[in-house]
Formats: C-alpha cells, sequence, structure tokens
C-alpha cells in the first residue's frame, strides 16, 4: 500500500517543465520566446546584471582586450557568468524565463551594437537540442556600461519548481 501512496505521490507532483509554459514565436525559429506563462507557486530568482569576466589581466582596465574582445566573446564569458551563478543556486540556463540585454555599440562597427555577434554566443545556451527553453528576451543599445571596456551587460530571471 506504501508503494502505491508513494507512486501516487510522485505522479501527481508535476514538473518544472510542466508547470512553466513557453509560446514560441508563431512561424518562426527564432529562440526567444514570444511568452512565458509561470504558475502560482513558483519562485522567481532574479540574477543581478553580469558583465564580462576580465580575460587579460595584462590588458587596461577600461579597454574591451580587458574583458575579452569582441561583443561575442564577451557574450560568451557572461553567460558562462551566469550559468556559474544559476549553478550555484541549483538551477541552470533551461530555468531562465526573462532576459534583458545591454548591448554598447562598438566602436569598430561605427558605433553600433554588434547584435550578430551576441546571437552566436546566445545560440550555443538557448534553442538547442541539449537546452531547448527559451526565455522571453529584451535586447538594446545603451549609450555606456560602468567600465568602458564593457560590450555587453545581460541580467536574467529563472524560475525554481514548488
Amino acid at each position: 500500500m506504501k508503494r502505491y501512496i508513494l507512486l501516487a505521490t510522485l505522479l501527481a507532483t508535476p514538473t518544472l517543465a510542466q508547470e512553466v509554459t513557453r509560446h514560441r514565436i508563431p512561424n518562426s525559429d527564432f529562440p526567444i520566446a514570444a511568452a512565458v506563462e509561470i504558475p502560482a507557486g513558483t519562485t522567481m530568482v532574479h540574477l543581478s546584471g553580469a558583465v564580462p569576466p576580465r580575460a587579460d589581466r595584462d590588458a587596461p582596465a577600461t579597454s574591451q582586450a580587458a574583458w575579452g574582445g569582441d561583443t561575442r566573446a564577451q557574450t560568451a564569458g557572461v553567460l558562462r557568468s551566469i550559468e556559474s551563478s544559476l549553478r550555484r543556486l541549483d538551477l541552470t540556463m533551461g530555468d531562465v524565463v526573462r532576459m534583458q540585454v545591454f548591448l554598447v555599440g562598438d566602436p569598430s562597427r561605427g558605433g553600433r551594437m554588434d547584435f550578430d555577434g551576441f546571437m552566436e554566443a546566445y545560440r550555443e545556451h538557448f534553442g538547442t537540442q541539449a537546452q531547448p527553453n527559451l526565455p522571453v528576451r529584451s535586447v538594446m543599445q545603451v549609450a555606456g556600461l560602468v567600465n568602458p571596456g564593457w560590450l555587453v551587460e545581460i541580467e536574467v530571471s529563472a524560475v525554481r519548481g514548488r
């Protein structure tokens, strides 16, 4: 009898994948969700903005080289940092439901943000076969970040199951 109660309890307990509903953009393979529904009782975890980790200690701290170089490289570093922060909280990139991205215009691109470079690194973490969960996302160009060498800052919100 105890086995049946345990099995019934396990079957009645919804998994996070069943709780969070991610609505894809209709007729699109673009790797963001059009909307994400998060049910009551789910814990939201908001991470502070993450910036690139220091990549070259010999480069001046205010240079792009100190922080990994171009937008693609800096984004890859930021996403690895976010992944590490999530892991410390027993979460994964698959738990991310919302992302805000701040890109500084790259001087080598005439002051325009490098959206393609950002997307190259982003696609390594979202919409893959290994991690298909897509967040809702905003990407905006900003005049600058705290350090003039930074081209990227990303904030994420993730969900934790009941």
